[in-house]
């Protein structure tokens, strides 16, 4: 995508994209914590590791009810008030985690989880079609990419500090001084962005408008005529599965005696290890996706996904562990080269179609379900990565073929 008003020069959209990169930290400072949750939550509820992946499931399962909506939101009331929704929506989600575990009651934890899913939603809806309007199209997976490297660190950062809180707690207090000390993270995170909500709402945030009327109502059949946007949204829902999935079955992966039998306080380090892959990459891709196609990067990390994938199903001890952790690195620049692929020539159907693919991020609730129920029940910890081979599988195809099939671009959107 192109802009074309003059607000839009290189200097003018500093500001915008700040503000832009600040909501991608707050999406990783905020996620990650359900992965380091998710042990205290199966001591204080005395869950199976099944029943604890709906942790991750109550939260991602906003994406797939709230994003296309979100996108229709979002044309009725512009960006800038989108995010401002979205915020309020989240701080609720927060406080409502610091109250509900004091019930003792699982799903009232799961029920605040999930109002901080529609805030991220939200959140997201508005954040990645804005940054690809940020400048051309062709560099538009740089700028994703950059904004996925604060990702990734606020995902390193929030794994050894909330972790660490957490950790403290386990080791030595009883389950009220847990829940006691749970909330400490969340109190900070409510704060962070109630401070970002204030900044957002006295900033000059250009709208982004379009050449032709914006769209009113929901046209979901005409969305389904882009093939590159369908097949996109379903890339992103492989690709969220395949992340999230391998961070909630990676403690318990290596607490197995042919992966080393670590400690659940060892094992947290090497998922800390993951993060700092995921963050590593991205601050690459930021600089060599600006010299190579979105498509050419992601066609490079899906192969070398499924390679690792396929290796460390079948080895095991350092040479296994290694092959996972590179996920990390793999995983780093798919959603920015996904993303832009899915969204080309959407042209004014570009907000409702990012929240098209925004639904899919659903794939975060249902795939680690799925690989969970196989690592526990049927084929072990190892073998269960054959779900997340097949996510690769599919993703190197969208790289390949997926992509190409785009539909002739409609208008541009400008900056107002």
């Amino acid at each position: 995508m192109s802009t074309s008003d003059s607000n839009t020069s290189p200097k003018n959209r500093f500001g915008p994209l700040a503000i832009m990169v600040s909501l991608f930290f707050l999406f990783g400072f905020i996620t990650v914590m359900n992965e380091i949750i998710v042990p205290e939550l199966q001591n204080l509820f005395n869950l199976s590791f099944l029943e604890s992946s709906f942790v991750q499931s109550s939260f991602f399962l906003a994406y797939f009810l709230c994003a296309f909506p979100a996108g229709w939101l979002i044309t009725k009331v512009g960006y800038k008030k989108g995010i401002l929704i979205a915020l309020v929506i989240l701080v609720i989600g927060l406080v409502l985690f610091i109250i509900t575990p004091s019930y003792h009651n699982f799903y009232l934890v799961l029920g605040s989880l999930f109002v901080m899913g529609v805030g991220i939603t939200i959140a997201q809806v508005v954040a990645n079609p804005y940054i690809v309007a940020l400048g051309t199209r062709e560099t538009a997976s740089s700028r994703l990419n950059l904004a996925g490297g604060f990702n990734s660190l606020a995902t390193t950062v929030n794994t050894i500090i909330g972790g660490s809180m957490l950790l403290v707690a386990s080791d030595n207090m009883n389950a009220e001084e847990i829940i006691h000390s749970m909330r400490n993270p969340y109190f900070i995170m409510a704060g962070v962005v109630i401070l970002l909500g204030i900044l957002i709402y006295i900033s000059k945030l250009p709208e982004i408008k379009y050449d032709d009327i914006q769209e009113s109502k929901m046209e979901i059949g005409r969305l389904f005529k882009f093939k590159n946007l369908v097949l996109g949204a379903f890339a992103i829902f492989f690709y969220v599965g395949a992340e999230v999935s391998i961070g909630n079955v990676l403690i318990k992966y290596l607490q197995q005696p042919k992966m080393g039998g670590f400690t659940k306080d060892s094992a947290f380090w090497y998922v800390a290890l993951y993060s700092v892959g995921a963050m590593v990459g991205r601050v690459v891709g930021f600089f060599t996706l600006q010299k190579i196609k979105a498509e050419r990067g992601l066609i490079f990390v899906s192969i070398m996904a499924v390679y690792f994938v396929f290796v460390g199903m079948f080895t095991s001890g350092m040479v296994s562990r290694s092959c996972i952790l590179m996920l990390g690195l793999c995983n780093s620049i798919m959603w920015p080269c996904i993303f832009p692929l899915a969204i080309s020539g959407l042209g004014r159907y570009t907000t409702q179609g990012s929240g098209l693919v925004i639904t899919m991020v659903v794939g975060g609730a249902i795939i680690p379900v799925f690989q969970a129920y196989l690592a526990e029940n049927v084929i072990g910890y190892n073998l269960s990565f054959v779900v997340v081979l097949l996510c690769y599988v599919y993703i190197l195809y969208y790289a390949l073929v997926g992509h190409k099939l785009v539909a002739k671009t409609i208008n541009q959107p400008t900056l107002q």
